[in-house]
């Protein structure tokens, strides 16, 4: 097995048994609302959330295209090293 796979199954298991430990009722209180609700959908709920935010943030940024032209805004794929005949002929 490799080490990330090791890795996926320990963290697995931990979360496993903090999931089972608890599972007993809390009081939770939302704005203006109170209710009871058991600390295992609640963490659960709170991971969820917390999993799809850094998925959105996380992503990679759209290019952009204004009026049928491409414009990237990530300047550090472009490469830089290759001149147009016109810059060379004008250093030359």
């Amino acid at each position: 097995m490799r080490i990330k796979s090791l890795f996926i199954l320990l963290v697995t298991i931990l979360l496993t048994i903090v999931f089972t430990q608890n599972t007993d009722k809390v009081n939770f209180v939302f704005l203006w609302t109170s209710f009871n609700i058991s600390k295992l959908i609640l963490m659960i709920g709170a991971g969820l959330f917390a999993f799809i935010l850094g998925v959105l943030v996380g992503r990679p940024k759209r290019i952009k295209k204004i009026n049928g032209d491409t414009f990237d805004n990530n300047f550090e794929k472009r490469n830089h090293g290759t001149l147009s005949d016109h810059d060379k002929d004008y250093i030359n």
